[in-house]
């Protein structure tokens, strides 16, 4: 079934037919049904999408930055008025329980205002004597042009904004191409972009898959791209980039780990763990899946822990009681069970979980599962699963506890628990991950967000996040007179 009657891919500011024959079915995840049938955009698609923010960008980018900022709060008030759509949509195409996303508009509109309040710091006059010679340097930000905003399913609304802000406060037009499985929320985000009074151009989307992506980061009239998503494909995005000697932000994979100090409060364990480890049903890049905990209160924690997750409601996304919801697709949930198969083989003991919930006999639902019993080399404490399972691992002493935490190729995000904040900050100076919390784990739109090491590349968030869709000119001038 077609997504509606208004068309296929928003080009220079209206909805125009594709010439694709190539369509993905959405697929609700809860009941199976499909939703909609959106095309995969081909390569002249994309052509015309980069062509017309190519189009734009001279006189966006010379938009005053006021003027760019004003729209972009526009824009965060008409996502807020379309909360109650997003919403649902948002969980009717991923299956994220509406507990979730509910807050992705608020938020959303939040991230809009905060890039639009900071923004204008940039391009404040920036005059630096020259400390070996007369004269003086005016330093200026200057927007590079057509950015390339590729985004995963798990946060549909989400992680296209935290991108979409800072390109359209730098000066940046942007073609925006959603993950294939989750295209809905971002098509309603056209019309908030339209409503808005963003100029014909300065926005622009195309949906498809992998092919629709690699055709945009090819693009010769991209001048950058940020791509959130798997390691793998991001490597790949990085290739690409670096023969066409284009800036990337890759904010990619992790496996992060949640290490529990002999002090921590279990009453702080049991109010965070959820959050920090299994956030939209598991499906979340920075989730801390590896609880790395002291074998001296290792029985008691595996039991807290249990029973915090064992108590989580797992049904109707619709549900506001439900915590954890179907995964995004057939294809992940089977991943996601490939990997609980592979728990069950290694030695692994499922205290909760390890299967298929009974009684569900549709949805792509899996049990949330906590394994205990887990080794460093095990596939669970290695690999990144993208599902609702938390492996234990146990450690002796500090130092021990911190090797694990560091055992792993990613440096995405951390959480470690302590009754003492002081200990615990001094502990966080030895992990290697680009965003760390104490007793909780949160991001702060203020503060950058950075992976480390096979995490990405570039950052996302504060200042830092407007300043990847930048180049630096220096006007060097002599003195006056």
């Amino acid at each position: 079934m077609p997504v509606d009657q208004i068309g296929d891919v928003y080009v220079a500011g209206r909805w125009r037919t594709s010439g694709s024959e190539r369509r993905t079915a959405v697929v609700d995840p809860t009941t199976e049904d499909p939703l909609a049938e959106v095309v995969s955009a081909d390569a002249a698609d994309v052509d015309a999408a980069v062509r017309a923010a190519d189009a734009v960008a001279r006189d966006w980018g010379a938009t005053p930055v006021v003027e760019r900022c004003r729209l972009v709060v526009r824009l965060a008030e008409e996502i807020e008025r379309r909360a109650s759509g997003l919403t649902e949509t948002i969980t009717r195409e991923n299956g994220t329980p509406v507990a979730e996303s509910a807050h992705a508009p608020t938020t959303a509109a939040a991230h809009l205002r905060h890039c639009a309040e900071v923004g204008p710091s940039l391009f404040a006059e920036d005059v630096r004597p020259n400390p070996m010679a007369p004269g003086d340097t005016l330093v200026q930000r200057r927007p590079l042009g057509v950015a390339g905003l590729i985004t995963p399913w798990n946060y549909p609304l989400s992680l296209i904004v935290v991108k979409l802000g800072p390109a359209l406060v730098a000066g940046c037009p942007v073609v925006i191409k959603p993950a294939a499985e989750t295209p809905l929320a971002a098509r309603m985000l056209m019309d908030a972009v339209e409503a808005a009074g963003l100029p014909a151009g300065v926005v622009n989307l195309v949906t498809g898959d992998g092919a629709t992506g690699q055709a945009l980061v090819e693009h010769p009239l991209v001048r950058t791209i940020s791509f959130t998503g798997s390691t793998a494909v991001g490597r790949s995005i990085g290739e690409a980039c670096g023969r066409a000697l284009r800036p990337v932000v890759l904010e990619l994979g992790g496996k992060s780990p949640a290490l529990v100090l002999d002090d921590a409060d279990p009453e702080v364990i049991a109010r965070s763990i959820l959050k920090v480890s299994m956030r939209n049903t598991g499906q979340t890049c920075k989730a801390c899946t590896r609880l790395i905990v002291p074998n001296t209160r290792r029985g008691e924690i595996v039991d807290l822990v249990a029973d915090v997750v064992s108590s989580a409601p797992l049904g109707d996304p619709f549900d506001p009681s439900t915590f954890f919801g179907p995964l995004v697709s057939a294809r992940q949930r089977d991943r996601v069970l490939g990997y609980l198969e592979s728990g069950h083989a290694e030695g692994a003991k499922a205290v909760v979980g390890g299967g298929t919930p009974a009684g569900r006999d549709r949805g792509f639902f899996v049990e949330p599962t906590v394994f205990d019993d887990v080794t460093p080399s095990m596939r669970i404490a290695r690999e990144e699963i993208f599902g609702p399972v938390l492996s234990v691992l146990g450690y002796d002493g500090l130092d021990e506890g911190v090797a694990l935490a560091n055992d792993t190729p990613y440096g995405l995000a951390a959480t470690i628990f302590s009754r003492d904040e002081g200990r615990a900050a001094a502990v966080a100076v030895r992990i290697e991950a680009g965003t760390i919390g104490i007793n909780h784990y949160g991001s702060n739109a203020a503060a950058p967000f950075a992976g480390h090491r096979d995490s990405g590349l570039g950052v996302e968030f504060g200042l830092e996040g407007i300043e990847e869709y930048l180049a630096l000119t220096s006007v060097h001038r002599l003195p006056r007179g």
